[in-house]
This record gives structure tokens, sequence and C-alpha cells, in this order.
């Protein structure tokens, strides 16, 4: 196979590895084993290995010497600062939007928030699986509409990875209710046609986030502390 050949197979790759991180299939510090991604995908170890190392340029993985890949972890205090950075950047993207969302884009909009608030709600039907990508295409609509390209290459980098932890399993039910409740705010703000109370809501949001994230990678983190001694008894 050619260079060209390689590349696309090796870009090809990059996107279905960085689905499955972010979608959830892989946990954050979870082994990326280059057989097993080979064969899951049905392509050869190059491109896998040359997709490992796009996706560690893009902080969703860590590659160290003999010792291979693994999903990137975050700290609590690395997490406060990115979802600090969101703070600076999603609000006033937000703002932006909503002053220039079409009828038409805020309908798309609130049938992503109605589904989210379907398939998220506690109770015998809850998908959060499949809240995960919803949730993503309603954030990446808000950037879109807003077309503020310098913000939102600034959002892509602070988003990208924390997004990893992002699978709501990790959300308790008031916290999930919450997030899925200001997504029907900010539906409703642009609606009524006022880009300073979807603004606050989605600063809210975040903060929502941060919350419930920071709270997992202190848990975690404890946790991977006690392991060693666990283990000894």
């Amino acid at each position: 196979m050619g260079r060209a050949g390689t590349s696309t197979s090796a870009g090809r790759a990059a996107a279905a590895v960085r689905e499955l991180i972010l979608r959830g299939d892989f946990a954050p510090g979870d082994r990326l084993g280059e057989a097993e991604l080979a064969e899951r995908l049905g392509v050869s170890r190059t491109p896998i290995r040359e997709a490992l190392s796009r996706l560690a340029a893009e902080g969703l993985v860590e590659t160290t010497p003999n010792r291979g890949s693994r999903v990137t972890s975050w700290t609590a205090e690395e997490l406060a600062d990115v979802f600090n950075l969101r703070f600076t950047i999603e609000p006033r993207l937000t703002n932006l939007a909503a002053a220039a969302a079409t009828t038409a884009e805020i309908d798309d909009l609130a049938a992503m928030a109605d589904r989210m608030v379907v398939v998220g709600s506690p109770g015998p039907g809850q998908d959060l699986d499949s809240l995960v990508p919803l949730n993503r295409d309603f954030h990446e609509q808000l950037v879109t509409i807003a077309a503020a390209p310098a913000l939102a290459v600034a959002l892509a980098g602070a988003v990208r990875s924390p997004i990893v932890l992002r699978n709501f399993h990790t959300y308790d039910a008031a916290s999930l209710r919450r997030s899925l409740g200001h997504h029907l705010e900010i539906v409703a703000a642009m609606r009524a046609e006022d880009p300073d109370w979807a603004e606050a809501v989605m600063a809210a949001h975040i903060r929502n986030a941060r919350a419930v994230m920071v709270r997992a990678a202190r848990d975690a983190a404890a946790h991977a502390a006690r392991q060693p001694h666990e283990d000894t008894r």
C-alpha cells in the first residue's frame, strides 16, 4: 500500500478509535492494544499505530515507550482547569448562537433536547449510552450556529479530552436532571430571543458538569490510592 493509502487508512482508524473513546467504550486509563484494535476494526496494525499517534497529539491518548497506549486520564485539578477554560468560552458562543439562530435551527435543537430528556431521564427507559452522542450534537450545533471560528477552535481543545469522562454514568439523578433541564432552558431562551439568558444557562450547565466530573476524578483517585493496600491483604 502506498503512503497515501496508509494515511487514508490511518485517518479512518483514528476516526473509529476516537468515536469508541468518546462514546465511552474505553474509559480513562484503559489500555489500547494495537492488535486488539486492529482485529476489532478489521485493519492491519500499521494504520492503528499511526491512528494512536494522531489521537495522542489530540490529547485523547497517552503513549509511553515500551508500555503502549492508554486513554488519557485527568486529575481533578486538571479537569477543574479545563472546565474553567470552557466557562470563559462556551457561554459566549451560546450567546452568539442565540442571537443568530433561525427558527429551523432552534427547532432542531429543541428536538435534540426533548430526545435527551426521553433517553436520559431516570427510570426503566433510561439509555445513558444514547445520551452521549445527542449531547455532543447539541453542543456542537450551538458552536456551528455561533459562527465564531476562533472561539470554536479554542473550545475544541478544552472539550475533546474531558468529554471522554462524560458518559453520564457518573451523574447522580439530581445532577442529570439539571443537565437535561439546562438544554431545554437554552432552547427556551433562544425562542425568547434572549442571548444573555442562554449564556447564563450555559454557564450553569458547565458548572454542573464540572462539579460532577471533578468529584468523579477525586473518587477515582481515592480508589486507586487504596488499591495497593487492598491487593496486599
